[in-house]
């Protein structure tokens, strides 16, 4: 079924500057400068995204968008003013395309939305930036919409490598926001994994961490959804999804050990689609975070949005194959799906 899917992004994200650095290791020292791009977290995964939808002419059935930009009031709902003060350039760059996304869907302009925000935002403190994130760019988007909007309840489900150690702090104490982080075990923050962290206060039990063994594929993933990310959503009946949609799990990243591939993200979208469909008006937002493999981030980005907008292109993924043939074995699985069992009956579901 063919959707009104708004797709929003802009130039100023991309022009954000990373400074010099090999892969994640600043120059300096031991550290040689790299010939050509430098910091993982660079515009090349975005752009290249974007020019596939273009050249494969999804682009051009999306409802591409740009937004205003995010002024100081939208920022201060989540970051105090001398923090801000510090990245009033950053600030500056492009911070109101997740506010102005999710807006549109909640307004009924569009069915669903994809962000394409850059830098990512989901291990963003209030005071404090961390892994490449200086806003944490969904929770200001929430922030705003609960202010103009009257939005109720949200849930946040981050697939993400790396745990969204931002947003679960910022609604640690609060039950108007579901936080579930789906991540590699103890890959970042540096061994991490969270599964007895819920929340505290109003905010007990509204926070989910699913832990995922290094290499645990797609079955694991997909099983996690099935078994624990669902029933939370149909328990907590939300009135709009947001997703922080990082493609770091993919086979190819250099930064997590993950095995997915472009069909993982298509169906894990599947999924959480289905699901706002039932339980919100299919009111959903994919915000852009990680993924740091240039060649195949596009393929795992043009997967998502060929799922959301309901159009297929004629692209082909060139590794899809062999990625499969990677999966984990069945003993791997049956173990991985065994803990899952653990979490979900720990989290009463």
């Amino acid at each position: 079924m063919k959707r009104n899917t708004g797709f929003f992004f802009d130039e100023r994200c991309f022009w954000h500057s990373t400074g010099l650095h090999a892969t994640t290791l600043p120059v300096g020292g031991w550290v040689q400068p790299p010939a050509g791009a430098s910091h993982a977290e660079s515009p090349e995964t975005k752009r290249r995204m974007k020019n596939l939808m273009d050249v494969a002419g999804l682009s051009r059935q999306l409802q591409l968008r740009s937004a205003e930009l995010a002024d100081e009031q939208d920022l201060q709902r989540i970051h105090p003013p001398h923090y801000l003060q510090r990245f009033k350039q950053l600030s500056d760059n492009g911070g109101g395309l997740a506010c102005s996304a999710l807006e549109a869907v909640l307004r009924g302009e569009l069915d669903n939305a994809y962000s394409l925000s850059r830098p990512p935002g989901h291990h963003c403190l209030p005071e404090q930036s961390m892994g490449f994130c200086f806003l944490a760019n969904i929770p200001i988007a929430i922030e705003r919409a609960k202010q103009r909007c009257g939005l109720g309840r949200v849930a946040v489900i981050d697939w993400d490598v790396h745990h969204g150690n931002g947003t679960q702090h910022i609604y640690w104490r609060r039950d108007d926001v579901l936080t579930i982080s789906l991540h590699q075990d103890g890959c970042f923050p540096a061994g991490y994994a969270g599964e007895q962290d819920r929340g505290a206060d109003a905010g007990l039990g509204y926070n989910i961490n699913i832990p995922l063994l290094a290499g645990a594929g797609d079955d694991s993933y997909l099983y996690a959804m099935q078994r624990i990310v669902l029933p939370a959503l149909a328990q907590f009946r939300p009135e709009a999804i947001v997703i922080a949609c990082g493609y770091d799990a993919n086979a190819m990243d250099p930064l997590a050990r993950m095995q997915l591939h472009s069909d993982s993200f298509r169906a894990m979208t599947a999924l959480v689609q289905e699901a706002a469909d039932r339980l919100c008006g299919g009111k959903l937002l994919l915000v852009h975070e990680g993924g740091y493999a240039e060649s195949y981030v596009p393929f795992c980005g043009l997967a998502v949005m060929e799922q959301l907008s309901g159009v297929r292109t004629e692209v082909q993924d060139p590794l899809l194959a062999f990625i499969r043939q990677q999966q984990p074995r069945a003993a791997f699985n049956r173990f991985q799906r065994e803990t899952l069992d653990q979490l979900a009956r720990q989290f009463d579901l």
